[in-house]
């Protein structure tokens, strides 16, 4: 019951995340021809505008997909660590890209504007510095951790047959 209930959780939450993401491209894409009928001067900006959201939208898309995959459709108990590890790269990879790409995009926009104020695009690239570090070092302990749990596995094999 607790399971079923779960996975309808998920499911709900996943689909209203696609539907969102959806919407914050069509309002990308509404703001950008818009600025481009009122101004091409403008332009510019409207399309470094119309690119990160299309980007923070390709984010929560494949958030909530992950979602959906990873808890309702394939909810088949707890993971091996090779598919934690997996699912997991999968997902921290995409907020980095998206922290990239927001990053690159609004340091752009600040650069044109005021120079002064680059600290926060700065920032953003750090942090997708740092999160693909943290990502690095995860997979490396997680591998040697994946090594043991099949160094024992092969260990009780032998000690069985």
């Amino acid at each position: 019951m607790i399971d079923t209930l779960s996975r309808l959780a998920f499911g709900i939450a996943s689909v209203t995340l696609m539907l969102l993401a959806l919407t914050l491209v069509a309002y990308g894409a509404i703001n950008l021809i818009v600025a481009l009928n009122e101004s091409w001067r403008e332009g510019g900006d409207a399309v470094l505008t119309a690119i990160g959201y299309v980007v923070i939208a390709m984010a929560v898309f494949d958030v909530a997909k992950f979602f959906l995959e990873e808890e309702v459709v394939s909810a088949h108990g707890l993971p091996t660590a090779f598919e934690a590890r997996r699912s997991l790269t999968r997902f921290i990879s995409t907020i980095a890209m998206a922290v990239f790409i927001e990053g690159l995009v609004t340091v752009f926009q600040v650069s044109k504007q005021n120079v002064e104020k680059m600290l926060y695009p700065t920032a953003l690239l750090a942090t997708g510095i740092l999160i693909v570090v943290g990502l690095g070092i995860y997979q490396r302990l997680n591998i040697g951790s994946e090594s043991d749990q099949k160094n024992e596995a092969e260990q009780t094999k032998c000690e069985q047959g």
